[in-house]
């Protein structure tokens, strides 16, 4: 009993960190026609998160890149585009230390702690439209620690999961 207890526990840390990765697309967009992008900012980057939207748009070129999309100044069939936020969340952590005399579990302790969690949302925009056609968001994709080089892998490592899905109908690749 106490193993499947470890293992449940396990199990659900692991589900915990794992990131999240969604998309949604214009049906009727030709995606074979887009071969060049650019970027633009939603809004002004603060001196502050200079940075981090250098990683992102580092993150994602690599992966547009990968799809045989060319980055342009200007010109571009698509426009890229991106929105962050941090939210965050509570976790419980329960630990139990054997039954107890009375047929229940004692020395039930409860443990809670609060996590920083990071969203990326990515637009891509027909240029001739100005039409979304494809959009994806990554939870726990922007990483706050203090290990700057973990938190670019994290970042890579959700953006190569949700470039999965471009363009669509290719399935995975």
């Amino acid at each position: 009993m106490k193993l499947i207890n470890w293992t449940a526990l396990l199990c659900l840390g692991a589900v915990g960190f794992a990131q999240d990765v969604r998309f949604d697309y214009d049906r009727s967009a030709n995606f074979s026609f887009y071969k060049t992008y650019q970027w633009v900012d939603y809004k002004e980057v603060p001196i502050g998160d200079q940075l981090l939207d250098r990683y992102i748009k580092r993150a994602v070129d690599e992966q547009l890149a990968g799809k045989g999309l060319r980055r342009v100044e200007s010109g571009s069939n698509l426009i890229a585009g991106y929105q962050t936020a941090i939210t965050q969340e509570k976790q419980f952590d329960g630990f139990s230390w054997g039954p107890a005399l009375w047929g229940g579990w004692g020395d039930r302790r409860i443990a809670t702690s609060t996590t920083d969690i990071g969203k990326l949302v990515i637009g891509l925009f027909d240029s001739v439209a100005k039409q979304l056609v494809w959009r994806g968001s990554a939870s726990k994709a922007l990483n706050i620690s203090n290990d700057p080089n973990k938190n670019y892998m994290q970042l890579e490592k959700a953006m190569a999961k949700l470039f999965r899905s471009y363009p669509p109908g290719e399935g995975k690749r």
